[in-house]
């Protein structure tokens, strides 16, 4: 039996670390090491700190982020917060050292020219700094830089260039802890990508569920980048959150495999979580004029591509009855929701292979 994958702690976690430590020695002249923190859920976690720097007027921790077994872009980053004494009355002011972003685009949950560091993650450093004040003699008047090593290069390997985050990363987190394999902060990133296009008026979004599908919606529509929802599996997140927050038109763009997957009322794309269903597409083949030998082809395809082929073979639209299949399946999470929607298909080179709507 395998063992339990192991969780690990969120950038705001290590920030609030971090800022813990720092602002303790600059009251103190000692470095907790490792240093405790409560988390919203009542978890008491102890960071180690890496590094640590104090001087007159200034004390900085490093913590190493551990994502525990999760495959965070993140894990291993190292986050620092350095803590200086700020006006009297000013209370906790945040700003972005190197690596962490800036935001440039409303529709977030944070002003345009604010540090990228989420509510949460800044809730808890402002109650841990309240604690550190109340026990160490300060007033609790500081202002805190958070930065992380090379933050802007991983930046590029997410969602803030297309949200209007600029710099760095953001320092996120809801709970501190990460849980493997969640999706929650990809999911988390499709809402932001609905919000971001929403304050920015676009009328017409795009669910994409990789790169090519992506291009090909962008070209179709002449989209801009604001309004392409890198979906991936999450087909269900994005209908549910445009449920609630709706746009008034939504393309989902994939390929024949995931989409026939939605098509057969999966929400969760994912090949570990959804599989194929070739009788589905052996009724859809009949469905579209074909006879029973070709059904039975359909029924034994390797891949719904091959699938497609055999039907595309015998002059059948295959491809846009799966589309419309998958519009059904849109149409029934949107519960009647404003929003209109259209499907496109596509094979591995991105030739479109099916549509509906």
């Amino acid at each position: 039996m395998s063992a339990p994958l192991r969780h690990g702690w969120t950038t705001g976690a290590c920030a609030t670390a971090a800022t813990t430590a720092a602002y303790t020695a600059l009251l103190t002249g000692e470095f907790p090491d490792p240093v405790e923190i409560s988390l919203p859920k009542g978890r008491r976690p102890a960071f180690a700190l890496a590094r640590e720097s104090l001087t007159s007027g200034a004390a900085t921790a490093w913590v190493v982020k551990d994502a525990g077994d999760d495959p965070d872009v993140t894990h291993g980053a190292l986050i620092s917060a350095t803590v200086r004494h700020g006006a009297p009355g000013g209370g906790v002011v945040f700003t972005a050292g190197p690596g962490v972003g800036t935001v440039t685009k409303p529709g977030l949950p944070l002003e345009v020219g604010e540090p990228a560091i989420n509510p949460v993650p800044r809730r808890m450093m402002r109650e841990h700094v309240a604690e550190v004040a109340a026990r160490c003699g300060g007033t609790g008047d500081v202002v805190v830089e958070i930065s992380v090593e090379h933050g802007e290069e991983l930046a590029r390997k997410t969602w803030n260039p297309r949200l209007g985050i600029l710099g760095g990363l953001s320092i996120l987190g809801t709970t501190g802890v990460v849980v493997p394999y969640s999706c929650s902060a990809w999911i988390d990133s499709i809402r932001r990508g609905i919000d971001v296009a929403r304050a920015a008026g676009h009328p017409h979004v795009a669910g994409c569920t990789g790169s090519t599908s992506e291009r090909v919606a962008a070209e179709l529509y002449g989209l801009p980048e604001d309004a392409l929802l890198d979906m991936g599996d999450f087909a269900g997140a994005v209908l549910k959150y445009l449920r609630r927050h709706p746009v008034p038109r939504l393309t989902i763009a994939g390929g024949i495999g995931k989409l026939s997957k939605l098509a057969d009322g999966h929400l969760d794309l994912h090949s570990g979580r959804s599989q194929v269903n070739p009788g589905l597409l052996a009724e859809l083949a009949r469905a579209a004029g074909g006879d029973d030998a070709l059904a039975r082809q359909v029924l034994s395809a390797n891949t719904a591509l091959h699938a497609l082929r055999l039907c595309q073979e015998e002059g059948l639209p295959l491809g846009d009855l799966v589309a419309g299949r998958a519009r059904a399946t849109a149409a029934g999470v949107l519960r009647g929701a404003p929003v209109e929607v259209d499907v496109v298909v596509i094979d591995r080179a991105g030739v479109i292979v099916g549509r509906a709507g």
